[in-house]
Protein backbone atom coordinates (compact mmCIF):
# COMPACT_ATOMS: atom_id res chain seq x y z
CA UNK A 1 0.00 0.00 0.00
CA UNK A 2 2.80 2.45 0.82
CA UNK A 3 4.45 1.68 -2.52
CA UNK A 4 1.34 2.66 -4.53
CA UNK A 5 0.95 5.88 -2.53
CA UNK A 6 4.55 6.77 -3.31
CA UNK A 7 4.02 6.04 -7.01
CA UNK A 8 0.90 8.21 -7.16
CA UNK A 9 2.65 11.01 -5.29
CA UNK A 10 5.60 10.81 -7.71
CA UNK A 11 3.23 10.85 -10.71
CA UNK A 12 1.49 13.90 -9.27
CA UNK A 13 4.77 15.79 -8.92
CA UNK A 14 5.86 14.83 -12.44
CA UNK A 15 2.47 15.91 -13.83
CA UNK A 16 2.71 19.33 -12.19
CA UNK A 17 6.25 19.84 -13.51
CA UNK A 18 5.21 18.76 -17.02
CA UNK A 19 2.29 21.19 -16.98
CA UNK A 20 4.58 24.01 -15.85
CA UNK A 21 7.05 23.28 -18.64
CA UNK A 22 4.34 23.08 -21.29
CA UNK A 23 2.89 26.43 -20.26
CA UNK A 24 6.27 28.24 -20.37
CA UNK A 25 6.00 29.30 -24.08
CA UNK A 26 2.56 30.75 -23.40
CA UNK A 27 3.89 32.72 -20.45
CA UNK A 28 6.76 34.09 -22.56
CA UNK A 29 4.34 35.13 -25.31
CA UNK A 30 2.17 36.90 -22.75
CA UNK A 31 5.20 38.87 -21.52
CA UNK A 32 4.92 41.13 -24.57
CA UNK A 33 1.58 42.90 -24.44
CA UNK A 34 0.20 45.19 -27.14
CA UNK A 35 1.52 48.72 -26.92
CA UNK A 36 4.85 47.77 -25.33
CA UNK A 37 7.89 49.77 -26.26
CA UNK A 38 10.45 48.62 -28.78
CA UNK A 39 12.94 48.22 -25.95
CA UNK A 40 10.54 45.99 -24.00
CA UNK A 41 9.92 43.80 -27.04
CA UNK A 42 13.66 43.63 -27.76
CA UNK A 43 14.31 42.55 -24.16
CA UNK A 44 11.87 39.65 -24.42
CA UNK A 45 12.00 38.53 -28.05
CA UNK A 46 15.16 39.83 -29.74
CA UNK A 47 18.02 39.96 -27.25
CA UNK A 48 18.60 36.20 -27.22
CA UNK A 49 19.99 36.42 -30.78
CA UNK A 50 20.77 40.10 -31.38
CA UNK A 51 22.38 40.54 -27.98
CA UNK A 52 24.96 37.85 -28.73
CA UNK A 53 25.15 37.61 -32.53
CA UNK A 54 23.60 34.14 -32.63
CA UNK A 55 23.25 32.45 -36.04
CA UNK A 56 24.38 35.50 -37.96
CA UNK A 57 22.06 37.98 -36.24
CA UNK A 58 23.78 41.37 -36.11
CA UNK A 59 24.64 42.33 -32.55
CA UNK A 60 23.04 45.60 -31.57
CA UNK A 61 26.45 47.13 -30.84
CA UNK A 62 28.06 46.04 -34.15
CA UNK A 63 27.76 48.91 -36.61
CA UNK A 64 29.67 47.03 -39.32
CA UNK A 65 27.16 44.16 -39.23
CA UNK A 66 24.24 46.60 -39.40
CA UNK A 67 25.66 48.73 -42.24
CA UNK A 68 24.39 46.58 -45.15
CA UNK A 69 21.00 46.21 -43.50
CA UNK A 70 20.69 49.94 -42.87
CA UNK A 71 21.66 50.57 -46.50
CA UNK A 72 18.57 48.61 -47.60
CA UNK A 73 16.33 50.96 -45.65
CA UNK A 74 13.99 50.47 -42.73
CA UNK A 75 11.05 49.29 -44.83
CA UNK A 76 13.09 46.33 -46.07
CA UNK A 77 14.26 45.55 -42.53
CA UNK A 78 10.69 45.72 -41.24
CA UNK A 79 9.57 43.30 -43.95
CA UNK A 80 12.41 40.87 -43.21
CA UNK A 81 11.43 40.76 -39.54
CA UNK A 82 7.68 40.52 -40.17
CA UNK A 83 8.05 37.74 -42.78
CA UNK A 84 11.17 36.09 -41.35
CA UNK A 85 14.46 35.62 -43.15
CA UNK A 86 17.21 33.04 -42.91
CA UNK A 87 17.49 31.82 -39.33
CA UNK A 88 15.18 34.54 -38.03
CA UNK A 89 11.64 33.28 -37.59
CA UNK A 90 8.61 35.28 -38.60
CA UNK A 91 8.19 38.30 -36.33
CA UNK A 92 11.53 37.47 -34.71
CA UNK A 93 9.79 35.16 -32.17
CA UNK A 94 7.32 37.84 -31.04
CA UNK A 95 4.34 36.02 -32.49
CA UNK A 96 1.86 38.16 -30.56
CA UNK A 97 3.38 41.46 -31.75
CA UNK A 98 1.54 43.68 -34.18
CA UNK A 99 3.36 45.07 -37.21
CA UNK A 100 3.78 48.38 -35.39
CA UNK A 101 5.33 46.64 -32.38
CA UNK A 102 7.74 44.73 -34.61
CA UNK A 103 8.71 48.02 -36.24
CA UNK A 104 9.22 49.59 -32.80
CA UNK A 105 11.61 46.76 -31.87
CA UNK A 106 13.55 47.27 -35.12
CA UNK A 107 13.65 51.02 -34.50
CA UNK A 108 14.96 50.43 -31.00
CA UNK A 109 17.74 48.14 -32.24
CA UNK A 110 18.72 50.61 -34.97
CA UNK A 111 18.84 53.41 -32.39
CA UNK A 112 21.34 51.35 -30.37
CA UNK A 113 23.77 50.77 -33.26
CA UNK A 114 27.05 52.45 -32.39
Amino acid sequence: MNFSKAVFRWLGVVSVLALALLSAPTLAADAVKPGRSGQAIYSVSCVSCHGFGMRGAPKVSDSAAWAPRLAQGKDKMYQHVIDGMGWMPRRGTCFTCSDDEVKAAVDYMVSQVK
